[in-house]
């Protein structure tokens, strides 16, 4: 039995559900967002409830069942508000600018490293924070993540990009030795 799949998902004043034979596509003021529907579950649409139920009891379908409700209901507050990551970049020299389409980042290389922004994501920046915002949660976890594996932070000075509550854990450097003698 999911305890995540059990719940129905509730449907706000604005937002506009369609099952389709292979996809759910969601429509609302930020975005029309569509999940693809999984193997072994059922959706029905009672009143202003999205309700989920499993066609067998085997692992796969219960993992499906909870897995397609979770996306259901990122995608319907996606399209109502959107979901936001925030990257800081730390080190001395390390600058951010947005121009366009392309994210320009000054990360200590002998270039500037050019991210293009994709489709569907809204990526601000100011002085060493790069806030990225959009309807679809997947999306803008991997833009986070991809532009974090541009400059992972280092453990000896911390320089590198990080997630806003990310906490890294400096190592001790070379202690000076004194001479003996």
């Amino acid at each position: 039995m999911s305890r995540i799949g059990i719940r129905p998902v509730i449907i706000p004043d604005g937002v506009s559900i369609e099952i389709k034979e292979s996809e759910l596509e969601v429509k609302g003021k930020n975005a029309t967002l569509s999940v693809p529907l999984l193997p072994g579950v059922s959706v029905k649409k009672e009143d202003n409830k999205l309700i989920f139920s499993p066609s067998g009891k085997t692992k796969q379908i219960v993992s499906n069942w909870g897995t397609l409700r979770a996306l259901v209901a990122n995608a319907v507050k996606g399209v109502e508000e959107n979901f936001s990551k925030e990257l800081i970049v730390e080190g001395i020299g390390f600058r951010v600018n947005v121009e366009g389409k392309i994210l320009v980042l000054g990360l200590g290389f002998s270039h500037p490293v050019n991210f293009e922004i994709p489709d569907g994501v809204e990526i601000k920046a100011e002085k060493n924070v790069i806030s990225i915002s959009g309807p679809d949660k997947a999306l803008v976890g991997n833009v986070a993540a991809e532009i974090k594996n541009l400059k992972k932070p280092e453990p000896y000075k911390g320089k590198g990009i990080r997630y806003s509550g990310e906490f890294i854990k400096i190592k001790a450097g070379k202690k000076a030795v004194g001479s003996e003698g």
